[in-house]
């Protein structure tokens, strides 16, 4: 079974309101497009943490070389953790929907995730991160900084499980 015509969006914001005051050009910003992964090592999910402080999964925007969604989810996710041996589930995919904040202009994003496997578990963090922890799956949904992206977390794990997958 195919799950992948994004009915299950979410439209809570991903980032806090900022703490200084900034003036908001009217024009929004052109919408923005990533991809990302939850990726499991056994029982294991990885999380980020991004130099604002959040937690999250991997992700990354589209460049004009990616041929789809998956290859750029898997170039981001080599370029962010060194990790490029993965297996794409591909019965799962969920679309995010937020807006933030860049360059005074309020920004829409719109993710598209996907559910992957690896046997790696060493991370080589790039720049773009801070730290990074693999955590068991209630552990990781306390980690995770964003509600959105805890719902994500839930309803990847609800797959799995229906999928005979015990997590």
């Amino acid at each position: 079974m195919v799950v992948s015509d994004f009915r299950n969006t979410f439209t809570e914001g991903f980032h806090p309101s900022p703490k200084h005051a900034v003036a908001m050009q009217s024009k929004p910003g052109p919408l923005e497009t990533s991809c990302g992964f939850i990726l499991l090592n056994f029982d294991s999910i990885l999380l980020l943490q991004y130099p604002q402080g959040h937690w999250s999964f991997p992700k990354g925007h589209i460049e004009k070389g990616d041929p789809n969604h998956h290859s750029t989810a898997l170039r981001e996710l080599t370029e962010e953790t060194g990790i490029s041996e993965v297996s794409i589930d591909n019965s799962w995919c969920e679309k995010t929907e937020y807006t933030f904040v860049k360059k005074g202009r309020e920004t829409p994003k719109q993710v598209f995730w996907y559910l992957a496997e690896t046997d790696e578990l060493v991370v080589t963090l790039s720049h773009e991160h801070t730290n990074y922890l693999w955590l068991q799956l209630e552990e990781a949904e306390d980690q995770i900084t964003f509600e959105q992206e805890k719902a994500l977390l839930r309803s990847a794990r609800k797959h799995l499980r229906s999928s005979g997958r015990s997590l």
